[in-house]
């Protein structure tokens, strides 16, 4: 394990100049983040650890058992450390689309293939990124992440930054990491977060209900619902820019006619928000600026979920899903996305 991961930072290393600064500070935050983390168990022994966070790490506890004995997810030393961070995200995401468009600009790394986002570990350094290619003309979107896969090769802490979430966004984010260890798909980073998010899903129902958590359960139905309807909403308006993008007409008039269209989505989410009892939805989602990058994060994560709901509803057990996603996972990009596409218009089960 050890020569493995002395393989992954010489890669990492071997990119040239250009390139050297970035990996340095990805390797070096890494390393900063493994440092500050202690194995729960020894916390758990430790009489100064604070009761309520020895009550969380317990929880912790059985949520990562539950994972590899029912979700089937890899069985390792991932989240059984905990590290406490003074910091409100372990990592900042950087997403860049052109101004008409909602392609990702595609950031490739070795070993792991190309992806649709760069990631760093200081805000301020994302930020001045960022900065550069608004610039040249970019859309950018600059997010916080509350915790990262490294895909298996290091058995990776669970951060502070996550420790008070509720039970079920908690154990989640366990999940969804977890699964980009148990299957990963170079250079598709759409379908990567599709598979990840279905088994947090997933996972999150079989978890509260085998807790017997009947009203946790509901309440996250209910926000799972809210959740969807604002995505689809999102894609909506993805699809009305696509389609503006690839009209024949000028800048300008394309540039005023984004700006319409993303003051509709503000209104069209509001109007949304308006029959849900408790709460006024996703408000949040717009106190920074929405443009292309955002929504292409979106795309990102959700274009393919359903497909995989389908396909764990229609198959026998979470093996059954597993061996059929890695069954995707195995053929051609093109003939990839044409299965998950047939999965999204078939008609819907009686």
């Amino acid at each position: 394990m050890i020569k493995r991961r002395y393989l992954v930072l010489g890669a990492l290393l071997l990119q040239g100049c250009e390139s050297l600064g970035y990996y340095l500070q990805s390797a070096h935050g890494h390393f900063t983040l493994l440092g500050r983390s202690e194995p729960i168990e020894r916390l758990l022994e430790a009489p100064a650890t604070d009761v309520r966070l020895k009550e969380r790490l317990r929880r912790v506890q059985r949520i990562r058992s539950f994972a590899s004995e029912r979700l089937l997810l890899p069985d390792n030393g991932s989240y059984t450390r905990y590290a406490a961070l003074d910091t409100e995200a372990v990592v900042w995401s950087l997403v860049a689309t052109p101004e008409f468009s909602m392609q990702p600009r595609q950031w490739c790394y070795p070993v792991l293939g190309c992806a649709s986002y760069r990631g760093y570990f200081e805000r301020a350094a994302a930020q001045e990124h960022a900065r550069e290619l608004a610039v040249a003309g970019w859309d950018v979107a600059v997010e916080p992440v509350p915790a990262y896969s490294t895909l298996g090769w290091f058995d990776d802490p669970l951060p502070s930054t996550v420790i008070d979430w509720p039970e079920p966004l908690l154990a989640g984010l366990i999940f969804h990491e977890l699964a980009h260890q148990r299957l990963y798909v170079e250079g598709d980073s759409a379908f990567n977060e599709a598979f990840a998010s279905a088994v947090e899903q997933i996972g999150v129902t079989l978890w509260l209900g085998e807790q017997g958590e009947a009203a946790a359960l509901e309440a996250w139905r209910r926000r799972q619902e809210r959740e969807r309807a604002f995505i689809a909403l999102l894609l909506e308006m993805r699809g009305r820019l696509e389609w503006l993008y690839a009209e024949p007409v000028g800048v300008e008039w394309m540039r005023a006619r984004k700006a319409h269209l993303m003051q509709r989505l503000r209104q069209r989410h509001d109007l949304l928000a308006s029959g849900w009892e408790g709460g006024r939805g996703f408000d949040h989602w717009f106190r920074r600026e929405v443009n292309n990058a955002r929504l292409a994060s979106v795309a990102t994560y959700r274009q393919w979920l359903p497909a995989f709901l389908r396909l764990y509803r229609e198959g026998d057990g979470m093996a059954a899903f597993l061996d059929a996603a890695e069954a995707l996972s195995r053929l051609p990009m093109p003939a990839r996305d044409a299965r998950l596409r047939t999965l999204l218009t078939r008609p819907a089960l009686p």
